[in-house]
């Protein structure tokens, strides 16, 4: 048994909408399905996958534009962020025309998450980890046995999320990454939100925000 994904970009901020799934009951979700929701739907198609359920990181439009299409056509569930992030999700309206996106409706998830939570996909189980500073309900997926994390827009490839968004906090954000995701061992890979994966241990050394000589 092991976890496979594919990650998928979409919107114009080539947002990574990560299709993740389990080998052995090929059942999936697809994380942060922000938009593009035709090429989503021929990944899904393509790869065999069952989709149980959708996974919010958090209420940005850029990783949620797709959701609630996305659930009804496959008739499920959406579980995540956690419950402060029903402040970005009831300002979709507002956000399409902010970003020029197709308009969007507010919605709130089937289940929030908290820390201590996790995320069952077939036989996978992903662990909750609240990170807040770019958003307040701000999570991340962890899969212990795959050593991979899934971590919306809390850390890049040598960059880190954005805090000056509204109920953004810089502080708050740093805190969350050096307690929720430095704490993992080096040899856990990332997804980010955005760009290129890469390694907790790269980042530890070198990113400019957060690594030892930031």
């Amino acid at each position: 048994m092991a976890l496979q994904y594919h990650i998928i970009p979409v919107t114009p901020f080539a947002q990574n909408c990560t299709l993740l799934w389990c080998d052995e009951t090929m059942q999936g979700a697809l994380v942060d399905a922000g938009g593009d929701c035709p090429k989503l739907l021929e990944a899904v198609r393509q790869s065999g996958v069952r989709i149980t359920k959708l996974i919010l990181t958090h209420g940005h439009l850029d990783h949620v534009g797709g959701v609630l299409e996305l659930a009804q056509h496959f008739g499920v569930a959406i579980e995540g962020p956690q419950k402060e992030e029903a402040f970005w999700l009831d300002m979709l309206p507002t956000q399409s025309t902010m970003f020029g996106f197709p308009p969007a409706k507010a919605f709130a998830p089937q289940r929030w998450l908290e820390p201590g939570d996790s995320v069952q996909v077939g036989n996978l189980n992903l662990e909750v980890r609240h990170c807040p500073g770019h958003t307040p309900g701000h999570v991340v997926f962890i899969h212990h046995p795959g050593k991979l994390a899934i971590v919306g827009d809390v850390l890049f490839h040598g960059g880190i999320g954005r805090s000056d968004f509204p109920r953004g906090d810089h502080e708050q954000l740093l805190h969350a990454i050096r307690s929720q995701l430095f704490t993992l061992p080096d040899d856990y890979r990332f997804i980010p939100g955005h760009g290129p994966m890469s390694t907790i241990g790269w980042e530890k050394q070198h990113n400019p925000f957060v690594g030892k000589f930031g």
